[in-house]
């Protein structure tokens, strides 16, 4: 049987976490900043659990882990 191949893109977006989840960077942070307040930004700053529906399909693209 092959290799199994990892996903890159995806691998770059999420991490996993000890538990057996997975986080990965909230979006918005990237440009058109001045308009946004430095209170949704301060939001915006953390890492952002993947929701229970998707970690299936993030599984499958991160078969390394």
């Amino acid at each position: 049987m092959p290799k199994l191949k990892t996903n890159k893109g995806a691998a770059k977006r999420f991490k996993k976490t000890g538990s057996g989840g997975y986080k990965h960077r909230q979006s918005h942070r990237n440009h058109i900043l001045t308009k946004k307040s430095s209170k949704r930004m301060r939001q915006l700053r953390h890492m952002q659990n993947v929701s229970s529906s998707d970690v299936a399909a993030i599984q499958q693209m991160l078969p390394n882990g």
